[in-house]
This record gives C-alpha cells, structure tokens and sequence, in this order.
C-alpha cells in the first residue's frame, strides 16, 4: 500500500505474441517448444545476403488489435531497424516500428474499485522477437536458441495511466481478454505469448511534474506483476525519504525475494539509433482493407457485458466476470443455452469455477469441459435431482476428468434424495438430537434452523432436497 502523501504512476509496454503460423519475415514456424535451434533458418539467423519478407497476417492481425482497442490506424506505416547489442539478437538491431506504428491514440476502459477508468493507449506496433539464453547450470556459459527469433509481436505501449498495482492488473487482463476474442494470440504467458515491460515512478501527492521512473521488463505473471510493482513503489519512495535520487534504470524482478536488481541503465530512444529498414517496403493500407478487418471483429467483451445484463438479468459483478475471459463467456453462452438458467450458470462461473481454478493456479483457457458439461450440471440442479452442494462435487470431477454431470452422478450415487419419508426420518432424528438447537429456535434465534438443516446435510451427505429439509423442519418447530 502507497503512503497516502505520495502518488505511484505507471506505464506499460505489453508484448504480445502474435498466433500466426510462420514468422514475421520468414516462413519458420512460430510453435512453441521444439529442441533448440530447429525452427530456425539463415533469415532469422541474419545470415549475411538474407532479406526480410514482411508477412502480411501479422499487419492483419496488428490492425485487428487496434481496432479492438479503439485506435487510430496508421494507412501510410513503416519498419524501422532499433539498434542494440545483446547475444540473443543476432542481426544486433531489431526490426520495429519508430515514428510510424501501425495504430496510435486508442483506449480501453477498465473497473477500478472507483468505477470505471479509460486507460490511453499510445501506440501499438509490430516487431520481432528475440532469440532466448538458456544458462548452463554448471556456469560454462550461455546458449543460444534462436527458435523464438523472428516470432512475430505487437508491443501496446500505454500513456502513464495507472495508479496502483490492481489498476495495472485489470488493464492487463481487458487487453488479455481483448486479444483471446479476437483470436490474435493464445496469451499463454507461461510460455511468454503475453508479458509486459513496467515502468514504475512516484511523486508527491498534487504534483505536476513525473517522478524517474524505473522499468521492469519481461513480467509474465499477474501476481509477480503486482506484488513487483507495490516492491518497487515502497523502495523508491524510501529512497527519495532518505535524501536519494531514483536513478533511470532497468530492473530484474526475483520472485523469490521478492525484490527488485539493477540489470543496466535504461535506454532513451536516442540510444537505439532508429532509422528506416531499407530492405523492407512501406505499408500502405487501403480504406477498404481497414473497413474489412473492422467488419470481422467479433463481438467484443463490452459488447457482451451489455447484452449479459438487458437480455439475461445479469448483475454488472457477474456480467464483468463472465466476459472477462473469453474462455468464460463462451461457457456461459454454450451452458444457458442448454439449462436456460443464465443467472445460476453466471454465478457458478463466477464463484466455484473461479475458485477451483484459482486454487489450482490456472487461467479459464485450461478448463476442459465446455458449457454441455455445465448446462446438463445446471439442469440437474432445476429438476432437484442434485442439490447445489452436491453440484460443487460434480464440479471438482469435471475438473479431474469430463464426463457428463449425470453419469458421475450415477457413478457415485449423489442422486438428491427427495422422498418425503426419508427425509421426515432424517429431520425427527436431528431434532431428537438436538434439543438445545430446537429450545434456541423457539427463543427466537433463527439462526439455530440453519444449523439443524446443516446437521442434517451431513446426515445425508450433501444428498437431501434442502428445499423439503427447511420445509419439514419448519413444520415441526412451529408444532
């Protein structure tokens, strides 16, 4: 937490790996894993006398984000060399975009505990990626493996927007949720498809003028994001308290300590030394060509967040849920299509699906059951045949393996009981068994009824109607 006389302000330059098949100026594959060096070849090795050809999906799919991002888009665009040298950059430049990105002056909107906030976004730019250092773990050095070089990027470089870690956060996964609609990128960012450079600066509170700021690079996980962001805050809020200057520079993240490294001084533009890419032509885009890619949007998330609320009942809570993944919203879709019940399947996202998912530490686009599994779930539930605590079980199955909800339910004999008989048994005894609980009821605390169901529920495993419990343990309190 930031100390309330200062003030955090944050920027990001989100890479984001773009799915197309080959590379951006060669015809490699651009799949992830494989042995080291094997999709590779003498272009995106920079073999002396190799030339560059532009792959025309990656403009495609650059103006597909802008676009989804409310961008302006550049019809008269280039490719620009920036200089620098690091061992994994083999041509000692990298091919990008300068003072023409392909889209410019967008936005997105994000929920802040505020409200709702618009997050500039600057510009968004193709350019390549770099190869990777795997380091050898005896200390005999650093290898090579060019398989990723040449993958093709969109950076989306944002103004200095954010306030606060959870706002940065969000801003992340509306651009995450953005690009999975669009089908841009898998956004995988354990395999590094989506990651973020953060730049992190303070200032007194009612301040005018930025404080220096720091950058962190190649974050791929939200919670290191953030808990790096609020490290790095607090440490240059202590270093301007105890008299220090915050120098401009590049920091390395350790998750483990939990702290932040100086890797080098943090480059200015003039330190790349950009000038055009002569061996690639301009870009130039046609009217038309930009309205087509505008017509083959899909439906985007504030889209369906609007449509969840007037056409299903929706809150605002559960509609921003349900759309913030693509993964959830074509689940919700698919389910309510099936049980006609869009507030139940919206709350079971938003609540069992998400936890589980959480606890398990994974994202929506690993869940393997589609919204058949989910929608028969449902509906079982409607006709009383299972109880919702009994839904919760069958959910944590459909996580280990997929089956359709009424075969595990047969399997494992979790049919709701719903026999009037039986359950009056289970409700005599309970209350037989628990005289204080009843002379509590009858003091006036209600509270002792949901215990008496509880008990009962533990009597029959989950397994009785709840609706028939409460309904015959009123009727013999009130006797």
């Amino acid at each position: 937490m930031v100390r309330d006389d200062y003030e955090v302000v944050i920027g990001l330059e989100v890479h984001c790996e773009l799915s197309t098949k080959t590379k951006i100026f060669c015809s490699c594959s651009t799949e992830f894993g494989g042995e080291p060096n094997t999709h590779c070849c003498p272009v995106c090795m920079a073999m002396p006398g190799t030339l560059p050809v532009l792959n025309e999906k990656v403009v495609e799919y650059a103006v597909k984000a802008g676009l989804a991002t409310n961008c302006s888009i550049e019809k008269n665009s280039k490719n620009d060399r920036k200089n620098y040298f690091y061992p994994d950059s083999p041509k000692a430049y990298q091919i990008s975009q300068f003072d023409k990105p392909l889209c410019y002056d967008g936005h997105v909107t994000i929920e802040t505990e505020n409200g709702e906030k618009e997050i500039r976004i600057e510009r968004i730019h193709i350019e390549e990626d770099a190869g990777k250092l795997n380091h050898d773990e005896y200390g005999r050095g650093s290898f090579v493996d060019l398989n990723r070089a040449g993958v093709p990027l969109i950076e989306v470089v944002s103004k200095p927007d954010m306030r606060s870690s959870a706002e940065v956060e969000a801003y992340m996964r509306k651009l995450k949720s953005i690009f999975e609609y669009i089908e841009i990128s898998d956004c995988k960012m354990e395999q590094g498809s989506l990651r973020a450079d953060v730049n992190v600066s303070v200032r007194k509170k009612g301040a005018k003028e930025f404080g220096t700021r720091t950058e962190m690079k190649n974050m791929n996980s939200f919670r290191s994001i953030v808990r790096a962001i609020d490290y790095e805050a607090e440490r240059q809020i202590e270093e301007i308290e105890n008299g220090n200057e915050i120098m401009q520079e590049t920091l390395r993240w350790d998750d483990i300590s939990g702290r932040t490294f100086s890797m080098r001084d943090k480059e200015d533009a003039q330190d790349y030394r950009y000038f055009p890419e002569p061996d690639l032509v301009a870009i130039k885009l046609s009217d038309e060509y930009i309205e087509n890619i505008r017509k083959s949007l899909p439906e985007l998330p504030e889209s369906r967040k609007k449509r969840y609320i007037e056409n299903y009942g929706l809150t605002e809570k559960a509609a921003n849920f349900a759309v913030s993944s693509k993964y959830y919203s074509n689940l919700f879709e698919e389910a309510t299509k099936i049980c006609n019940n869009p507030k139940t399947v919206g709350n079971m996202i938003m609540s069992d699906i998400a936890r589980i998912l959480n606890e398990r530490e994974e994202e929506p686009d690993s869940l393997k059951f589609t919204g058949k599994e989910l929608g028969e779930l449902v509906s079982l539930i409607d006709k009383g045949i299972i109880s919702s605590a009994i839904a919760k079980k069958v959910l944590e199955e459909l996580f280990n393996e997929v089956k359709m909800p009424s075969k595990i339910i047969e399997e494992k004999g979790w049919v709701q009981i719903s026999d009037e008989g039986a359950i009056k048994e289970v409700v005599m005894k309970i209350l037989e068994n628990n005289a204080q609980s009843v002379a509590d009821y009858k003091a006036g605390k209600d509270k002792a009824l949901g215990f008496l169901v509880g008990q009962a529920m533990k009597e029959t495993k989950g397994k009785a109607n709840p609706q028939l419990l409460n309904k015959l343990f009123l009727e013999e309190l009130k006797k």
